[in-house]
Parts: structure tokens; C-alpha cells; sequence
């Protein structure tokens, strides 16, 4: 660790293979905290590079547990998190209206590090069960177009480095990695982002990892389509600057997408939008996103068309049929 420590405090970036070196090395215990500490900060100093990041990311999809899905194709849809608005659960709403429009989600989550609550305080407190069982797996996702990976069953590394990261207190390299270690490595993902530097970054990592990617950022700090202002969209294939005018919606405040200051405010919101009796500002956001999954996943579907059949499949109740059938599935 005293090599790579010195490396930074010389200005120089480490190598792919290093920060997977380092990566495996956290598991296997061979630093302590002060050592794990000193390096996230020296590198938060001035940002994470594409390399070292991917190099986290190898580490952790080699220490943890693989999910063999690749025989199906699927999305994931999340964002990095960290954004600081506290938004309901808008990505985890928007993977069921995708599911039921008939494409297939392997949708990545945990619990809330940031917000008041995260996909997986969602679903749990719906009664859903956690799995790492492949064959479960694979049977909710033929079953309902749905099945969810709660990271912790899966990136064993992560809770190497908890600690450390709690006690620092501050947003470090590995708040980035959760969107990119999905353990079965879906062939899509929509990826949001708070900023457009993390946006250039995640577009220049997907670019490496060879998957057909989107990643969004809008232009007032959200980490998704918030409709509160404009947003970049970028994919394998164009770069385009949106207002939710283009999408036939309006704007929105940022309180009508404010997911309260308890759990249970974000969850009744979650429940609202599925049956169809949220404000329309919430119904829209979701809408929003799952479009943009939707055109992403879907190269013959534009994210203005995709608008109108997220809406049918949310306004019709098949979103909620689809909840409701994976809930109960895997409960």
C-alpha cells in the first residue's frame, strides 16, 4: 500500500490493475483503515479516474458472487446515488413499469445511503425476500420481467471497506461503483448520474466494459430524469439534450418529486404511483425514466414514444399487476 500511497501523493493515477490488486487486497485484510483512508481521500482529492475505477470494479465482480443471466436480455436501471435531493423511489417504480411493457429488468439495489429510502428499504418493507439463488432468480424473472440483485448478498468486498467509508463521512470512489457491479452484468443499463463529470466518466467506463449503455444526468443535480429541469441523455449511439417539453410533459418543482423525511412517506408515494392515484408531477417523473429505459434497451422505440407506452402500462394497472405478482412471488 506505502507504493501506491506514494504514487498519489506524487500526482500520478494508478493503473487498472492496481486498483484491482488493492481491491482484493481489502478483502483479504491486508491493510488497515488509516491505509484504506488515506488512499480513498488521496484519490477523491482529484476524482477517480476511468482505469482505477474499472479496476475497483473488476476486483469486486471477482471477490463476489456471479449471477448467470446472460442467456436473457435485461436492463438495469439506477442511479449513483449521492445527489443529495431525497427523491422517492422513482427508478425502483419506473423497473416495474418497464417489466410491464414487456421488457426484462435485473434491477441492482441496496438499502438507502442517501435518501430516506433505497430500492431495497422499498421492496423489504413490501415483504419481499431477498435471494442470491439463481434459480429464483431466473424464475421471477421469466415469471413477472423482473427480478432484484440486493448488492450485499453479492459484492462481498464492499463490506470491507463500510467501515472506513462511514467513518470518513464523505462521498468517496466507491459511491460510483454500485451501478457497475449488478453481478449478473445485464447487456443494458440506464445509469443516472448527479453530474455531468461522473456522467463523461460512467459513458467513458461503459464504453470499456462494451455493453449497450445509457447514462442521464439533469442539469439541476439529479441523478435521473427529475423534470425539474432539462437533462443529457447519452448512449452508444447519440448524445441529445432534452426538456421534458420534448416528451409531451412539464416541468416540475422539486418538492412534487420529494420523497418526504421518512420511509414511510417515500414507500406510500412508491404505492401511489403503481395504482395510479399519485399527483400527476409523480406519475410523469416515473414515466420519464421508464421511457428513457425503455429507448435505451429498445433501439426501435424513441424515449418520445416510449413516454406513451410506459404511461398506458402504468395508467392500465399492469405496473401494479406486475408489482404485486413479483411481490408475491418472492415473499
Amino acid at each position: 500500500m506505502k507504493e501506491y500511497l506514494l504514487k498519489l501523493t506524487d500526482g500520478e493515477t494508478l493503473t487498472r490493475q492496481e486498483t484491482h490488486d488493492i481491491l482484493v487486497g481489502i478483502t483479504e485484510e491486508k491493510y488497515n483503515n488509516c491505509q484504506i483512508a488515506s488512499l480513498l481521500m488521496g484519490m477523491q482529492t482529484r476524482s477517480v479516474t476511468v482505469e482505477e475505477l474499472l479496476g475497483f470494479r473488476d476486483g469486486l465482480l471477482e471477490t463476489g458472487k456471479r449471477v448467470n443471466l446472460d442467456d436473457y436480455n435485461t436492463l438495469d436501471i439506477v442511479g449513483t446515488g449521492g445527489d443529495g435531493k431525497n427523491t422517492f423511489n422513482i427508478s425502483t417504480c419506473s423497473a416495474f413499469v418497464i417489466a410491464a411493457c414487456g421488457y426484462m429488468v435485473t434491477k441492482h439495489g441496496n438499502c438507502s445511503a442517501t435518501s430516506v429510502s433505497g430500492a431495497s428499504n422499498v421492496l423489504q418493507a413490501h415483504g419481499v425476500k431477498f435471494t442470491a439463488d439463481e434459480n429464483l432468480l431466473r424464475k421471477s424473472l421469466e415469471e413477472t420481467n423482473m427480478c432484484y440483485l440486493h448488492a450485499p448478498l453479492f459484492a462481498y468486498g464492499m463490506k470491507f471497506v463500510g467501515p472506513t467509508r462511514k467513518a470518513m463521512g464523505i462521498p468517496t470512489c466507491f459511491n460510483l461503483l454500485g451501478p457497475l457491479v449488478n453481478p449478473c452484468q445485464p447487456k443494458n443499463s440506464l445509469h443516472g448520474t448527479a453530474t455531468h463529470d461522473q456522467q463523461r466518466l460512467y459513458v467513458n467506463a461503459h464504453q470499456k466494459i462494451g455493453d449497450n449503455y445509457g447514462v442521464v444526468t439533469s442539469y439541476d443535480g439529479y441523478d435521473e430524469i427529475s423534470l425539474t429541469s432539462g437533462f443529457k441523455l447519452i448512449t452508444n449511439f447519440f448524445e441529445k439534450v432534452f426538456t421534458p417539453k420534448d416528451l409531451g410533459l412539464d416541468y416540475l418543482d422539486k418538492q412534487e418529486i420529494y420523497g418526504g423525511s421518512t420511509p414511510e412517506e417515500a414507500w406510500k408515494i412508491f404505492d401511489a404511483v403503481l395504482s395510479g392515484t399519485a399527483t400527476s408531477g409523480q406519475m410523469n417523473v416515473v414515466i420519464a425514466n421508464a421511457a428513457c429505459g425503455i429507448s435505451v434497451m429498445d433501439r426501435n422505440k424513441s424515449i418520445e414514444d416510449s413516454v406513451l407506452m410506459a404511461r398506458e402500462a402504468l395508467e392500465s394497472g399492469r405496473a401494479l399487476e406486475t408489482f404485486k405478482k413479483f411481490v408475491a412471488l418472492n415473499s
